[in-house]
């Protein structure tokens, strides 16, 4: 059985630097209809080869002096679901991708960053759907 070599499997989250974070999250409740929390809010979906399985994509507005897109100038950073995040950065080491930073551990996942060509730097998130879920459960009935 060949070696699962780590994969992007979609979309995890998008993130944006704007002027008034809280401000935005009220324009986009009110006038899109987007059920805001502190870090902005999530959709929903269910994965095509599992159909119970949901997975969670993430939005947020952020403060325009955030140094969490750092070192990217860009305004925004693009968060990507993956499979086997430590394979994955040892392929694209190998291709001469720069990390920026250590992999992160939490409950809900395993995070790392990379730059793109154009330096834009890119969150790289292994999931654990099952633990955001219920972060998000906690966070409804607070």
């Amino acid at each position: 059985m060949e070696k699962n070599k780590g994969k992007v499997t979609g979309i995890g989250g998008i993130f944006f630097k704007c002027k008034d974070p809280e401000a935005m999250k009220t324009w986009y409740r009110e006038k899109l209809g987007l059920a805001t929390d502190a870090y902005g809010t999530v959709f929903q979906f269910y994965n095509p080869d599992q159909p119970n399985v949901k997975g969670y994509l993430q939005w947020s507005p952020m403060k325009e002096s955030t140094k969490y897109f750092d070192p990217s100038d860009k305004p925004f950073m693009i968060n990507y679901r993956v499979e086997n995040i430590e394979n994955l950065l040892e392929n694209l080491k190998a291709k001469g991708v720069h990390q920026v930073g250590e992999i992160q551990s939490f409950e809900y996942g395993k995070f790392a960053h990379i730059l793109d060509m154009e330096n834009n730097k890119i969150e790289l998130w292994e999931p654990v759907d099952s633990e955001f879920e219920k972060l998000l459960d906690n966070n409804v009935t607070k």
